[in-house]
């Protein structure tokens, strides 16, 4: 029998003797599956009764879309009006107007359900909430119906409230309209680029034809073209562009055969519709066009960063939307480009006497590389004439104005030769036309041709940037490392994306445009502090001034690395392949320059790229078939010689940019280098050693005064009137030297005659 209080003593132990199990502490006790449940239905119902609340509060407001659009103002860094953007481009149509395929085309790609659902799409709008509360910008997925409604009743802003309002907006919308009254406003109201707004401005933006005569694959085309109107015109699109284009407009027509709308053989059958070439507007005249182009992207960019919408939203807010963006260019350097470039290359063109002439395309960009900003840029000969910008495209090989590039690389790195010599100006490579290129004894199946496949032998690194020899350049880019040259490329401001690390690359095989080699050149000149060039001294839209990054930024390479490439470059002006152009121009009056010349394989672009401490430009030509847009050789344009008059980078490129800066100049100025090399500081020479073949090249070259010209020099055969493209100067002696990588010696006197590299 059980002592009286066992079951109370058991009890106690059940509590907290020494078998007994874990108390619930103080938060257990609190969340309870009854609370939590009690706590989520209760915000379940919260959010349901404030959703119905909202639903109540809010209108369909009017909708008066063309009412907000006002034209955008630019002016020049002055304050002076440049342009006005004109009226918009729009024209509504009845959608009885537009052909039900075409129609179909805008719903395939946007929102196959469009037909059936409730004008919602709950888990992209959800989605987008998130985001947007997140900060990560970008919007979820979206029906026509909420596209169409933040295109004509509300704005592009992406703020909480906004979603919200849409979602309601939407859902009375889808109650109150027609599926095909929403359909018609939305592609009516939408934006497709070109300044068009509405399928009917659309049509004949890109096609020449009005909407009721679309077909299905140019109504394909444009309802692609909704998702990036800039990025996917193909007129402008990089080839990233394109493919992305044409895999949307894929995608279109596919969604339509698998919606039962398009009959499979005939979409078998269909072929991308390549659009016809836009139209410049009124008051874009002249330069004004490339200008403005420029200014709108920049602003669309800082748009994207800043307030996370998409590209297309961000185009739908700059254009035509009241905004004066005040420019960084300035009215007296412009002008001055313009005329340097009439008066050095257009006015020598002549497309009746030379099919060629007709396809020299010259572009540039002048940034003050201590603020950033653009004071000059010339994008063509008429934006009414080649809608393109030269300055921003970058389809076209930079050439050798890469080689500073490489060169940057090594002394940034503290790079060393294969056998253990560090990579400085005075270093010495094997500059023979055609030489292997070796990592480590093994040859990597790479071996450049010099321009005119001449052969230096063994020469400096400051002779082989003066004379632009490849084989230089492709064995120090081995030495450095190929992913890390492309790695300081892209942090000196290039887009190397997508690009392979092999030796090729230092050619300057990858495109890029005056823009991105203009700000290159500022960051060497700004002493290895980024130079990201800026078109836009400020914006403002309705009293609201848009904040604006400094174009000048942090430190990416170290100032003893910059200014050493700086003073190596000197050397190309004073003693290399711009020395007829730019050292002996009679306008120099004693200016420092430092700068770069290049002519890409088969001459399809030439460049000069020069700075002085106050003003970097980039000076490129291309050429560019006329009707086919393909690339062409530039040999023979202005009446060279075909075969001996090639367009090189120390010709046409560095006359117009000599004509330029030196007419620009305001005194003389000189540069700040924080270093003891180069030829800025050590006049290049040809180094005069001699070692036995197993020596290595870590001897330092003996420094002498250059060699100077000899009176015998005359201009390579040229039309009357037009500078010399190639000049002969008797060739200085060669050193007897064993070449990085080569582990032989080269016979003395070879000749080191000037030539670019391609």
């Amino acid at each position: 029998m059980a002592a009286p209080g066992g079951r109370a003593a058991a009890r106690r132990a059940g509590r907290g003797g020494r078998g007994a199990g874990p108390r619930k502490g103080g938060i257990r006790r609190f969340f309870t599956w009854k609370r939590i449940l009690g706590t989520f239905f209760g915000l379940c119902l919260l959010g349901i009764g404030g959703f119905v609340v909202l639903y109540l509060l809010v209108p369909i407001p009017k909708g008066n879309p063309i009412a907000t659009q006002q034209s955008n103002v630019y002016k020049y860094s002055d304050g002076t009006i440049m342009a006005r953007d004109g009226k918009v481009n729009r024209e509504s149509v009845d959608l009885s107007k537009v052909p039900k395929p075409v129609q179909r085309c805008f719903v395939a790609a946007e929102n196959k359900t469009f037909y059936t659902d409730s004008g919602v799409d709950l888990k992209g709008t959800a989605r987008g909430l998130i985001n947007t509360l997140t900060g990560k910008g970008t919007q979820g997925g979206s029906t026509i119906t909420q596209q169409y409604v933040k295109n004509y009743y509300l704005s592009q802003e992406q703020t909480v409230t906004r979603k919200l309002k849409e979602l309601v907006i939407a859902l009375k919308v889808d109650r109150e309209k027609t599926k095909e009254d929403i359909l018609a406003g939305y592609i009516n109201t939408s934006y497709y680029g070109r300044g068009a707004y509405g399928i009917q401005a659309a049509a004949q933006a890109y096609y020449r034809v009005d909407a009721s005569r679309l077909t299905v694959e140019q109504g394909a085309y444009l309802a692609a073209l909704l998702q990036a109107p800039s990025q996917y015109d193909w007129a402008v699109a990089t080839d990233t562009g394109k493919r992305l284009v044409k895999a949307r407009w894929n995608y279109v027509l596919d969604n339509m055969v698998e919606q039962g709308w398009l009959d499979k053989g005939a979409r078998d059958r269909m072929t991308f519709p390549v659009p016809k070439e836009p139209k410049a507007t009124p008051g874009s005249e002249g330069q004004k066009g490339y200008l403005i182009d420029l200014a709108n992207k920049q602003l669309e960019q800082q748009l994207m960063k800043q307030q996370g919408l998409s590209a297309s939203e961000a185009q739908a807010r700059v254009e035509h939307q009241g905004w004066t963006v005040t420019l960084n260019i300035d009215r007296h350097k412009q002008t001055a480009l313009e005329k340097a470039v009439k008066a050095q290359l257009t006015s020598k063109l002549d497309k009746k006497k030379r099919k060629v002439d007709g396809a020299v395309q010259a572009g540039a960009v002048s940034v003050d590389p201590r603020t950033g900003r653009i004071v000059a840029l010339y994008g063509g000969v008429d934006y009414f004439d080649h809608y393109l910008s030269n300055a921003t495209r970058d389809d076209y090989q930079p050439a050798s104005t890469f080689k500073p590039v490489i060169l940057a690389a090594a002394l940034d790195g503290g790079a060393r030769t294969q056998d253990g010599t560090p990579i400085t100006p005075n270093t010495v490579y094997d500059g023979t036309s055609k030489r292997p290129v070796v990592d480590h004894g093994t040859k990597v199946g790479f071996a450049p041709e010099n321009e005119d496949d001449r052969d230096y032998g063994d020469i400096t690194v400051q002779t082989a940037m003066n004379k632009s020899v490849n084989s230089v350049f492709a064995q120090m880019g081995v030495d450095v490392g190929m992913r890390e040259v492309l790695n300081v490329a892209g942090r000196l401001g290039m887009d190397t994306a997508g690009l392979k690390a092999v030796p090729a690359q230092t050619l300057g095989s990858m495109g890029a445009s005056p823009l991105q080699m203009a700000g290159v050149y500022a960051t060497l000149d700004n002493h290895g502090r980024k130079v990201t060039p800026s078109i836009i001294k400020s914006a403002e839209q309705q009293g609201r001034r848009l904040q604006l990054p400094d174009p000048v930024g942090d430190r990416v390479i170290g100032r003893e690395a910059a200014d050493t490439v700086t003073s190596v470059l000197t050397g190309v002006v004073d003693d290399g392949t711009a020395r007829t152009s730019v050292r002996d121009n009679p306008l120099r009056g004693g200016q420092p320059v430092a700068g770069k010349t290049g002519t890409s394989d088969n001459d399809k672009s030439a460049w000069f790229v020069g700075y002085t401490p106050k003003l970097v430009t980039a000076v490129g030509l291309f050429g560019e078939d006329p009707t086919t847009h393909a690339q062409i050789p530039l040999t023979g344009a202005t009446g060279l010689i075909p075969g001996t008059g090639r367009i090189n980078g120390g010709g046409y490129p560095a006359q117009i940019w000599a004509a330029y800066t030196f007419g620009v100049m305001d005194g003389v100025t000189r540069f700040d280098l924080q270093t003891t090399q180069g030829a800025a500081v050590r006049p290049s020479s040809t180094p005069s050693v001699t070692r036995t073949p197993s020596q290595t090249p870590s001897h330092t070259p003996s420094s002498s005064p250059p060699a100077s010209p000899s009176p015998s020099e005359t201009p390579s055969q040229t039309p009357s009137g037009t500078p010399s493209q190639t000049p002969s100067t008797p060739p200085p002696t060669a050193p007897t030297a064993t070449a990085s990588g080569s582990g032989r010696p080269t016979p003395p006197d070879n000749p080191l005659l000037p030539g670019d590299g391609q």
